[in-house]
Formats: C-alpha cells, structure tokens, sequence
C-alpha cells in the first residue's frame, strides 16, 4: 500500500464508498470537504486535477481525517472551519459549531440596523437658524420694494402724451431711463439666484450604500456678484441653510455567548465602519477561538471586543443603556431532547453551548431581564431559540413591557428566532 499512487479520483472514489458503508449522509460531501482540507484545494480544483497523486504527508493527514469522521465527528472539527455568509470561520472542539440557521439572526440584526439606526441618521438634515437671517429677510423686502418702485414709474412713463412729455421733458426722460436701469438691475438679480440654486444644488452630501455621508473637502467659497448688496445677501442665504455638522452614527451591537464569534465577526465585515460590537462568553476556548478569527478577517479590537464573562457581567455601568442590539444564539436545547440528538451533535459538540433547561428558555430569561438595561430606548433584542419554545419566548417579551414582538421562521420553515423592540430602558440603582 505504501508504494501505490493514490491519486486525487481514486481517494476521493475510496473515501465515498468507506464512509457510506459506515453510515454516512452525504458521504461524497464528505469526502470532498476532507481532500480538500488535506490538499488545500478548493472542491473545483478537485476535478480539475483528478489524476494528480497525492504526497506522503497528504495521504497521512486524509487516513487520520478518515477515521474521525467515520467515528461521528463533525466536519468543522476535523478541517478546522466552515464558511459562515461571508468569511471563513475556524472551528475547534469546545467550541459550538455555526450553523445556517444563525446566518439568519445576522440578516434580522442587520435589516434593522440599516432602516432603524444608519440609514436615517444619514438622512437627517435640518436648516439652521442664523443670527443674520433676520437681515437676510430685510434685503428681501427692499429688493421687494424696489420691483414696485419700477413698476411705478414704468406705468407713469407710458401714460404720458407727447405734450406732457415735451412739457416734462428731463422728468420723463428721468423715469424711462431708471426703469430701464431697474431692470437691468432685476435682470442681474434673478442671474445671481439662479447660480445661488445651481450652487446649493451641487452642495447636497454624497452618500455611501448605507446611507451615510461621505467626508468631503471644504465648501467653496462662491463667486462675486455684481453688485455689493446681492453678493451680501446671496452668502447670507446661502449660508443659512448649511447642513449642521454631524459624527456618522456608529451602530453599536452587544452580542451575549459569541462562540466562534461568526455572529459579531459578520455584522462587523459586512458594515466595516459602521458598526462596532461587544461579543462576551464563558468559555475561554470560545473567546481564544473568536480573536483568532478576529485576527484573521484584520478586524481590530476596537471594532469587535471579546470579553470572557458570564453573560453581561463585565459590561461597564457606563456603557449600559448605549447599545443598539442585543443579539444572541444561547444554549437552547430542552434537556428532554438533548437526549435525541444526533450522535456527531450530542458525543462532539459542547452540552455548555446546547442545553437550555428544562423548557429551553432558562438563558433566554437572563437575557430578557438584561435587555431593558444594556439597550437604549428603541433598541432591538434578537435571539435563535428551539423551534417549539417560540411562543413561549415572545409572550415572554411581551410580559416584559417590548413591543413590535416578531417571531421569524427558519430556512426549513421551522419557528427560529425571535425578535423585539425595547421602548422604555431601564437604570438599575
């Protein structure tokens, strides 16, 4: 056996029957996932190179995967990740597998953040008071005031006969040419207004996908008009309607037993930049777990800090009551159906990160007694719960005093998340 080629087909062939004839689901599935950890080939290349043989060092490594997997372990553990929306999520024992449904609660999370918290903060625009506006509008009443001067004088001119006109003479003459003169002066006027449009037009803030104002450079400062008084009155009103200068809003996410941390790594990948998240855990393999996945996406701290505690314990006092969303996959198995899971699930995977008491809600209780108190008025609470505890979960959130109570079902059309707006924060004492 040593001295045989193994080629990529004819492992992937052997490894597809060998792991059917043990019970496997999706046993050629499997044995691509485990040939391309081996490999470092993406499944695509797989085909593309199927008579190539594999080394001495890829053929040990896909024996021992082989046999793990045979055994019931689950697949993220054996290559070591999983793909979870958009990146890719290193996997360890101890540490609860990501699964479809999660990717979910990240779509909720995310739909709210873009129409409630982003969105019209970017939209948000509002004239601002001036002290000179006043005079703005005094200009306007003079210049008012001017036109029915013009209009005077033009009907007075026009009324005249030769002979009043002869017997005036200078008077006349006076009168016909200031009205022409006010109208060249209107005609200069409604010039400026028209650049003073075409300016204010070009003025509006440029936006980003989300919504959010794009930093630009300094406003120009606008062209000289013709005379004095309009240039004066043109920068007044101009300037009266400048948008007040604001911070883009920053969303800010509390998420509660982060695991791989593929909920918090997720919001902050897909809106870098706009949304920074606090994810805590009580298993130090799972906060080790999350920052190396952290690290790997060249997220910062600053943009998703992980903090090892029980539930919001070290959430600071003065950061309570500031954050958008509290969101979270808890352990939610009911201890009756632990017993039935299946055997990759029960035998492999953290009973920490599954069971959820008796009714599958003890943890989600916790966390509904946290929400009014770590979320601002207006903020959103979103778990992933077991399918037959929804109901249950949102009367519980209504008991609580939240509104807009949702429960959102799952891509198997299974109950699996639910959803609610915290109206009336509160402050322990």
């Amino acid at each position: 056996m040593a001295n045989e080629i193994w080629t990529i087909k004819r492992c992937l062939e052997w490894t597809k029957e060998y792991l059917a004839e043990r019970g496997e689901e999706h046993p050629r599935l499997s044995a691509e996932w485990l040939l391309c950890a081996a490999t470092g080939l993406a499944r695509i290349d797989l085909y593309m190179r199927m008579d190539e043989a594999l080394d001495a060092t890829q053929l040990e490594t896909m024996h021992a995967a082989v046999v793990r997997r045979a055994k019931g372990e689950p697949l993220q553990y054996i290559t070591g990740s999983t793909q979870f929306r958009m990146i890719d999520v290193a996997c360890a024992p101890g540490v609860l597998i990501p699964r479809p449904e999660t990717e979910m609660l990240v779509e909720e999370v995310l739909n709210y953040l873009d129409t409630e918290v982003l969105s019209p903060e970017a939209a948000a625009r509002q004239r601002v008071e001036l002290p000179w506006n006043d005079e703005v509008e005094q200009a306007r009443k003079a210049e008012a005031a001017l036109a029915d001067e013009r209009a005077t004088a033009e009907r007075r001119a026009a009324n005249l006969t030769a002979a009043e006109e002869a017997a005036l003479g200078s008077d006349v003459l006076g009168s016909r040419a200031y009205a022409e003169e006010l109208a060249d002066r209107e005609a200069e006027e409604a010039a400026a207004q028209a650049a003073e449009a075409e300016a204010a037009q070009s003025a509006e803030p440029e936006l980003d996908e989300y919504g959010i104002v794009i930093e630009s450079g300094d406003a120009s400062e606008g062209a000289p008009l013709a005379s004095d008084a309009a240039s004066a009155s043109e920068q007044e009103t101009a300037e009266s309607v400048e948008p007040a200068p604001t911070e883009p809003r920053i969303a800010r996410v509390l998420e509660v037993g982060c695991g791989t941390g593929c909920i918090s790594l997720s919001l902050a990948w897909e809106r870098r930049g706009h949304v920074t998240c606090t994810a805590t855990d009580i298993e130090p393999r799972a906060i080790d777990l999350a920052t190396k996945n952290r690290d790997a996406l060249g997220l910062t701290a600053d943009e998703v800090a992980f903090s090892l505690t029980n539930l919001v314990s070290s959430i600071p006092r003065e950061e309570w009551g500031t954050f958008d969303v509290l969101v979270s996959n808890p352990p939610y198995i009911p201890t009756d159906v632990m017993r039935s899971l299946p055997h990759e699930v029960k035998d492999f995977e953290p009973d920490l990160a599954l069971e959820g008491g008796a009714d599958g809600l003890d943890i989600f209780r916790r966390l509904l007694n946290a929400a009014p108190y770590m979320l601002r008025a207006g903020g959103l609470f979103a778990c992933e719960l077991y399918e037959g505890a929804l109901d249950a979960a949102a009367e519980l959130c209504r008991q609580a005093g939240l509104s807009d109570v949702r429960i959102v079902r799952d891509l198997t059309d299974r109950p699996r998340i639910v959803r609610a707006i915290v109206i009336e924060p509160k402050q322990r004492q």
